[in-house]
């Protein structure tokens, strides 16, 4: 048996180890075809499966909502940020977003090259610490959208609900937290996310959206760049991440398998509590800086007394096995993600190992 690491990266991040073992045993043959996956064309039966498979599943776990298409794209998140304010941001429009951290922020960013921005709220006077107030948010009357990052990778703050924009559509970035918990998709009318922290592996991005919203873009943009391009051709318009697409669907069938949203997010929540609790109980040697009622279930930050205790407790940390737990350089401290993917045990493990060395170092 392979000694696994306990993996707290934040993305690419951990995969299920039952996931990572089916892919391995169909690796070279899949279903008797005698290829990969990998290997064969995505025009094929056998890979539409897949897609067809993976794309109705994910709406499955959501409640099956009515009227929304999911498409499987390519460029991370960070495309996303682009092609929103491209096909939504029309002329006489303002893109309004929340700021909230480091990835709302560079939303907003590339909006600003494609048109005029508004910021809605933002907790940038408390270094993005908390959640804005939902009451704070100020969306302007021309407002083609209102853009929220549902959860903070870098600073470790997490949305607890969700602001209601009216007729106003609500565009997510849920890179870092879709399907760890229940959510009602009802509220979104487009979400996107990066697959590598809790859908998959890298290559892959995933749009959940409303139809009509998908239905015509502006003409005048590259056709790649085009939401239409790809909801009419089934996001096979050009050759897609065909092995990352499989892996999504394993993924998505082994979140049923753990008692779909509801069984993950009680998991999750245990999980988080399990950090949270070794932070408040060690009377300030650890040191959550993240808002309580803001604080991520997904992306845990902490910090110790010093700098040098920080390094201290990494140096110790990646003797004993642990992988990934210092803080983004942004903002530097003491990070753990732990995704869906991360056992319970490799939680425990770290609380443990954190008790221990407030022990040692206290």
């Amino acid at each position: 048996m392979t000694k696994r690491a306990y993996n707290f990266n934040a993305g690419p991040a951990a995969l299920p180890l039952e996931v990572l073992e089916r892919a391995q045993a169909e690796f070279v043959d899949f279903q008797g075809t005698g290829m990969s996956i990998m290997e064969m064309s995505h025009r094929g039966k056998v890979y539409e499966e897949v897609h067809n498979e993976a794309q109705s599943r994910l709406l499955s776990l959501l409640g099956n909502p009515s009227g929304y298409k999911v498409l499987f794209l390519q460029g991370g998140a960070s495309t996303q940020f682009a092609m929103v304010p491209m096909n939504f941001l029309t002329a006489g429009k303002t893109g309004s977003y929340v700021l909230t951290g480091s990835w709302a922020s560079k939303a907003e960013k590339e909006a600003r090259l494609i048109g005029e921005t508004h910021i809605a709220a933002s907790s940038e006077n408390n270094k993005f610490m908390s959640i804005p107030d939902l009451s704070s948010i100020e969306i302007p009357e021309n407002a083609a959208y209102l853009h929220v990052t549902s959860n903070e990778t870098i600073e470790g703050s997490q949305y607890q609900q969700y602001p209601d924009t009216g007729s106003v559509p609500l565009i997510a970035d849920m890179s870092s937290d879709i399907l760890c918990r229940e959510f009602d998709v009802n509220q979104f009318d487009f979400i996107y996310a990066g697959a590598q922290k809790n859908l998959g592996p890298s290559g892959v991005t995933v749009v959940i959206a409303r139809e009509e919203l998908l239905a015509e873009s502006p003409k005048h943009i590259p056709t790649m760049l085009r939401y239409s391009t790809h909801a009419a051709n089934n996001s096979l318009y050009n050759t897609p991440p065909s092995f990352s697409v499989y892996m999504v669907n394993e993924v998505l069938k082994w979140i049923e398998e753990q008692g779909s949203l509801a069984g993950v997010e009680k998991i999750n929540r245990e999980k988080a509590g399990l950090i949270y609790d070794t932070i408040d109980s060690s009377e300030g040697f650890y040191r959550g800086p993240v808002e309580a009622g803001s604080r991520s279930i997904m992306n845990i930050t902490f910090r110790l007394p010093s700098e040098e205790l920080e390094k201290q407790f990494i140096k110790e940390s990646e003797q004993e096995g642990f992988v990934g737990l210092k803080g983004h350089r942004s903002v530097g401290g003491l990070r753990a993600s732990i995704y869906n993917a991360v056992p319970y045990e490799n939680v425990k493990a770290l609380a443990d190992f954190m008790n221990h060395f407030q022990k040692n170092h206290g």
